[in-house]
């Protein structure tokens, strides 16, 4: 039987490597036979990802200790991954930030910060490792957009990650049209509330279970995996005539 979501050997860089989301694409990825180079801040958190996934499903893994925010760094870890494999068919934009407060008490230093790793750090990644692209006439580049790539939510003073997201689905549309000559694909996935490091003073607050109800028809966050289907699809040659998309995977949210 063909496997249409065939991605084994590909060679995949996934930015925020060393937690949540990053972590469990990397997971997913890895199943399949996936090479991975990781790439985050923090280098025992991303040697100890890359020695567990690499021993659990036996596939080459590289990291390189990486700030989304600086481009100089961005381009030399992308050079890294060059020298090893030789070419970089996948880039997952997963490294952000949460950020929950009302408009007027936010620093103006917050919402630099949280644009510049949540927006910035998805274009620098995809410029250092579109270059490389273009130049082999084939990529998919993946960016985690969100839920309020679309929507705000009431109450939730969230001013910033709003703009951030829906900056990255502009951006996905922008490089999906530039690119598409290419054979390069450029989609975003937006998932509702998943646990995670970042969420985990979010979800687990206990007014958080109201809105949960209210806004989220299956009633739940996202559970570990659920994401796994979508990015293996956007990663493989079954989505070769989807790009510019943002894909919600958000229990219903979006469609209230």
């Amino acid at each position: 039987m063909k496997n249409y979501f065939d991605i084994k050997d590909r060679i995949a860089v996934i930015t925020g490597g060393s937690s949540g989301l990053g972590v469990q694409i990397a997971k997913a990825f890895a199943s399949q036979g996936v090479k991975l180079a990781l790439f985050a801040r923090r280098e025992d958190k991303l040697k100890a990802v890359a020695e567990e996934i690499a021993d659990e499903f036996g596939v080459e893994v590289m990291y390189a200790v990486t700030d989304v925010t600086d481009y100089e760094n961005v381009e030399e870890s992308v050079q890294k991954v060059i020298d090893k494999f030789g070419r970089i068919d996948i880039l997952v934009n997963s490294a952000g930030v949460g950020h929950m407060k009302p408009a007027l008490e936010q620093t103006i230093e917050e919402w630099d910060k949280h644009l510049k790793i949540d927006l910035s750090g998805v274009y620098y990644a995809s410029r250092a490792v579109g270059k490389f692209m273009v130049e082999q006439k084939y990529g998919k580049i993946i960016n985690l957009g969100s839920i309020h790539s679309r929507v705000s939510i009431a109450g939730g003073g969230v001013s910033v990650y709003t703009s951030s997201k829906g900056g990255v689905k502009n951006l996905t549309q922008d490089l999906a049209v530039e690119w598409a000559p290419y054979n390069i694909t450029v989609n975003a996935i937006g998932p509702a509330y998943f646990a995670s490091e970042m969420t985990a003073e979010v979800i687990d607050s206990p007014e958080f279970a109201p809105v949960i109800q209210a806004y989220c028809p299956m009633g739940r966050v996202g559970a570990p995996g659920e994401l796994d289907g979508i990015a293996i699809y956007l990663a493989s040659d079954a989505s070769s005539f989807c790009t510019g998309q943002l894909i919600c995977i958000d229990g219903g949210w979006t469609s209230i």
